[in-house]
């Protein structure tokens, strides 16, 4: 390993972070007939079984708010009306601790009407403006909140503040057809297709960026004219980003985020302590590459790449060794 890399591992390893737990709160709108809304839940399914399974966050911060509660229809919370969605915020603001991040993703459609963007729901629909409120009480967390419908835009201007990541799936409230970014956005925390960084983790930056270039591609194949343009803002200045760069401008909070739940390796330490040490050693290193990318512009490039080599290179180590531990097989 380079000397640079031993130093910084080194220096991370005496002092291992408490974990920085997740939330994730999904909203299902009104979805109009019945093959909407068994899109929509496929989609909000997608992402909950990946946050259960891959990310392993609790079932107890997950919340998944919907147009009807069906037994047809698992996990679903309760409605999707607009008092559920503010009192179910609202509850989770008041209960959350400094520094713990919660990732909304509204699924459904949008509208634009006077001069109001609007989510769809069951009842009254929830302007931007509402969501700005609920969005308030949330004081020292992190905050993800992703539009995945049409006529989006103007969420990105309306709730825009430090400290805050907000997506579209439009760039402006008159694109109005029908979007499909949703199911890019998921499948990147779904499927090993999005980790770009090769840390074990999907930031919400990778899985914007995969969900944008995905569309891309799925409209040219079909031969269509490109009609919703995802957004990203994350440095408060109400301005999207299309393809964000976090050494310019939008990019640096959302690279930071990702599922993850209260720590892994506690829930595991009774019943394996060498799993649950080399799971703990895994967080360590992978908040050491995120804190890293994040000081890149202040380290000489020689040294940021030998730093960076080193922990990816004991990254993937530490990962293998827990895939073969959980399959049964000793560490090589």
């Amino acid at each position: 390993m380079k000397p640079f890399a031993a130093l910084a591992l080194s220096l991370l390893a005496l002092a291992q972070p408490a974990a920085s737990q997740t939330h994730l709160v999904i909203v299902s709108g009104l979805g109009g007939d019945q093959a909407h809304r068994e899109k929509f839940h496929r989609w909000a399914m997608t992402l909950i079984d990946a946050a259960r399974q891959r990310f392993a966050v609790p079932e107890a911060n997950i919340t998944y708010l919907a147009e009807k509660e069906s037994l047809d229809f698992e996990s679903i919370t309760a409605r999707s009306t607009k008092e559920n969605v503010q009192g179910t915020l609202a509850e989770l603001a008041a209960g959350l601790e400094p520094g713990e991040g919660v990732l909304i993703l509204l699924i459904g459609h949008g509208s634009y009407q006077g001069d109001r963007s609007l989510f769809s729901l069951p009842g009254p629909d929830m302007s931007a403006a509402d969501f700005a409120i609920v969005l308030d009480q949330f004081t020292a967390q992190r905050v993800v909140l992703v539009n995945t419908t049409s006529a989006s835009g103007d969420f990105v201007k309306e709730l825009s503040a430090p400290g805050r990541t907000i997506i579209t799936a439009t760039k402006s409230p008159f694109e109005r057809n029908e979007t499909v970014f949703c199911q890019y956005f998921v499948q990147a925390f779904a499927e090993d297709v999005a980790d770009v960084d090769k840390d074990e983790r999907v930031s919400v930056l990778e899985a914007f960026n995969y969900a944008r270039l995905e569309l891309r591609r799925a409209y040219e194949s079909d031969d269509r004219i490109l009609t919703e343009h995802a957004q990203l803002d994350d440095n408060g200045d109400g301005e999207g980003s299309a393809e964000p760069d976090p050494s310019v401008a939008d990019g640096a909070l959302a690279r930071q985020f990702v599922l993850e739940g209260a720590d892994a390796a506690t829930a595991v330490a009774t019943a394996d302590p060498q799993l649950a040490e080399l799971l703990s050693r895994q967080r360590v290193l992978q908040q050491a590459v995120a804190d890293l990318r994040g000081r890149k512009e202040s380290i000489d490039p020689e040294v940021y790449g030998q730093e960076l080599e080193g922990l990816l290179l004991e990254l993937a180590r530490v990962s293998r060794a827990i895939r073969e531990r959980e399959k049964g097989v000793e560490p090589r």
